[in-house]
């Protein structure tokens, strides 16, 4: 979950009185079980022959699995050291493991992963890079010299994928020594985080935790996302002090907890549906439509390639179990890799000659759009290549064209107020497209992450538009920043100044029809956070905060004048609207800048038959007030049960 700024962190979050409670418990229950630093520029763009092999640049650390232990550990501990503390920084880095083995149960391969840092297995399948040893993110402690206010809140923007993890040997911290802890944290894989942060194709083989309870002791963490995923450890996979996560198309052995809810979608193993005690388990045996995201793979001659999973309709289970995860293979001859230093005009050049896009790590300043204008194309970002507004532009627009699969990448407002981050397709019902958006073969968006301020000052209307039918969002986090460095000297803007500065109106607008999206997370928003205009939508797990920013009742409604509500509600679906589905949504509440605050809906949505919303929460975390769930029915959010979700199981 979003983080206001360092200093007033602890405060906030210290009001989580059911998190308390749960992690008081887990410990009873478990006990049976740097500095900003600037990347360089990669220059690789016009390297065809090089990249074909590999040489994707400085930002890229391709390892082998001839090399040692201890040659390895010191180009990812060196990587995890620059980023540990780099929130808001420049740099960004993709780690890639050849096929091979890595470690041993008597040298274990243990790191961590810091900011803006993807980590890959190359091989086809996740049973080809194996690693004995962990991959692990811990809490990340707040103080000057990163040992206490230990906590996962503001763990975003790091992945894994593509591996398997036979969890062995210890835990270090990033910076030196070992860390003391119990016998029982020995043979655990820690994914301590919250958003932007997911495991994708990753085997899991040993302890598996969504908490870190080793090396600061149980703490807060909010928000995961995992699919196509295995664990087979002997215990159940530790859900923790997540308040809520999203499991898609994955095996697991069990499941710990809930905090607020735990959604699960096409889940070997997932628990029974139950909701809302003992546990909020919002449980879909199958997951409707799908298509995992793109992966680089190395092939038998040592050629690097980039496998396009195929859609799936009504699928359970991990993709990969009866060997390669069905697609199509596009040679990396097929794609233009772009590097921060080449211009949109050149990288929109290549898109027009048939050339898929690869993005390699850093920022791009983009100040006209690129232009994704033909069918299937892919656009891959490694290591978080991030997007950046320049002069109001829309970095990436998308035709009203099947099978287009953009993945892997970060948008990022800039000062001038831009209309939109990403834009899918035109306004106006396609507009009369003869090769238009197709249910069988939809434009996918995985893993795009879309940023309006944090680190510099951001203007958007409406971050997200999704204008064609039969798009497929992926997960997503759309983040209006709640914190950041655009003030003065590098410092995060006080609550009323960011209100003014740090504009961003809508999270999501869906006009298009039949789109699904399976992990959706928007938060802090000047309006509604997500609007859905579009006919037969489904959301499958939805999380948001609401702003914490606004500085009066009046600033909160300008704008709405729907009924007399006050504020703007998490999740709108549009009064014309006669089918949708949406199952797992939650909705906070932190009106830090003014507590007198009301929220009349945490969602709202039409009354009629077609529209379904299925097991919803809204809770306060101090300040604030919602005052019903959703179209007036619920009790309030308000500052009498902080930490203590309200719960709706159907509506309308």
């Amino acid at each position: 979950m979003d983080q206001v700024g360092q200093g007033s962190l602890l405060n906030r979050k210290d009001v989580r009185l059911k998190v308390t409670t749960l992690l008081a418990g887990l410990t009873l229950a478990l006990s049976a079980c740097g500095q900003q630093t600037t990347a360089p520029q990669v220059q690789v763009g016009a390297l065809a022959a090089q990249v074909s092999t590999g040489n994707l640049g400085p930002n890229v650390t391709v390892l082998d699995p001839s090399m040692s232990v201890a040659e390895i550990k010191a180009k990812v501990d060196a990587i995890a050291a620059a980023q540990f503390s780099n929130e808001f920084g420049p740099r960004r880095d993709a780690i890639y493991f050849k096929p091979g083995t890595y470690g041993s149960a008597t040298e274990p391969l243990n790191f961590q992963v810091g900011y803006y840092t993807e980590v890959a297995g190359l091989g086809a399948s996740p049973t080809d890079v194996v690693i004995n040893g962990t991959i692990n993110v811990y809490n990340r402690c707040l103080d000057n010299n990163e040992t206490g206010n230990c906590l996962a809140l503001t763990n975003f923007w790091r992945s894994m994928s593509n591996l398997t993890i036979k969890a062995t040997g210890g835990m270090t911290k990033v910076l030196g020594e070992a860390a003391p802890r119990p016998d029982w944290c020995t043979n655990t894989e820690f994914w301590a985080v919250s958003q932007a942060a997911p495991l994708r194709r990753v085997n899991v083989i040993g302890g598996m935790s969504f908490m870190d309870y080793c090396s600061s002791g149980p703490q807060y963490a909010s928000g995961g996302f995992m699919a196509d995923s295995r664990h087979s450890g002997a215990d159940a996979l530790v859900n923790g002090s997540q308040q809520q996560w999203y499991t898609r198309n994955s095996q697991i052995v069990s499941w710990s907890n809930a905090v607020w809810s735990a959604v699960f979608s096409g889940v070997v193993g997932a628990p029974a549906e139950t909701f809302p005690t003992p546990n909020a388990y919002t449980v879909l045996d199958t997951t409707p439509v799908s298509r995992e995201k793109p992966y680089l793979f190395v092939d038998a001659s040592g050629q690097y390639n980039v496998r396009v999973p195929s859609v799936q309709v009504n699928s359970r289970g991990i993709t990969w179990g009866a060997g390669m995860t069905p697609g199509r293979t596009v040679p990396l001859s097929d794609f233009y890799v772009a590097t921060p230093s080449d211009s949109v005009q050149t990288i929109n050049n290549q898109l027009a000659r048939g050339r898929n896009l690869i993005l390699t790590p850093g920022v791009y300043s983009i100040d006209q759009s690129i232009a994704v204008k033909r069918a299937d194309t892919v656009v891959l970002g490694l290591g978080y290549a991030t997007l950046t507004a320049a002069n109001g532009a829309t970095p990436i627009t998308v035709a009203d064209v099947p099978g287009v699969v953009i993945a892997g990448i970060t948008l990022e407002a800039g000062p001038t107020m831009s209309q939109t981050l990403m834009r899918v397709g035109t306004k106006n019902g396609n507009n009369g497209s003869q090769v238009r958006a197709s249910a069988t073969n939809p434009t996918t968006l995985s893993d795009v992450f879309l940023r309006v301020g944090g680190a510099q000052i951001g203007k958007v209307d409406a971050a997200l538009e999704i204008n064609s039918d039969n798009v497929l969002i992926d997960h997503t986090w759309v983040w209006r920043a709640d914190h950041g460095v655009e003030g003065p000297g590098g410092t995060s803007l006080p609550d009323t100044q960011r209100w003014a500065q740090v504009i961003g109106n809508n999270g999501v607008v869906v006009n298009g029809n039949n789109v699904t999206a399976t992990g959706l997370f928007v938060e802090h928003f000047q309006k509604n956070n997500v609007v859905w205009n579009g006919e037969n939508g489904k959301t499958i797990f939805f999380q948001n905060e609401l702003p914490y920013d606004p500085p009066t009742q009046e600033a909160w409604n300008a704008g709405n004048g729907g009924n007399g509500e006050q504020g703007w509600a998490a999740y709108r679906v549009a009064d014309t609207v006669r089918t949708h589905q949406l199952y797992g949504g939650g909705a906070y509440v932190f009106n830090q800048n003014n507590p007198s605050i009301h929220t009349t809906n945490g969602f709202e949505a039409p009354a009629t038959p077609g529209v379904r919303l299925h097991h919803l929460l809204t809770v306060n975390l101090s300040a604030g007030t919602i005052d019903h769930v959703v179209n007036g029915v619920g009790g309030p959010a308000d500052t009498t049960r902080v930490g203590q979700p309200v719960y709706v199981t159907d509506a309308p």
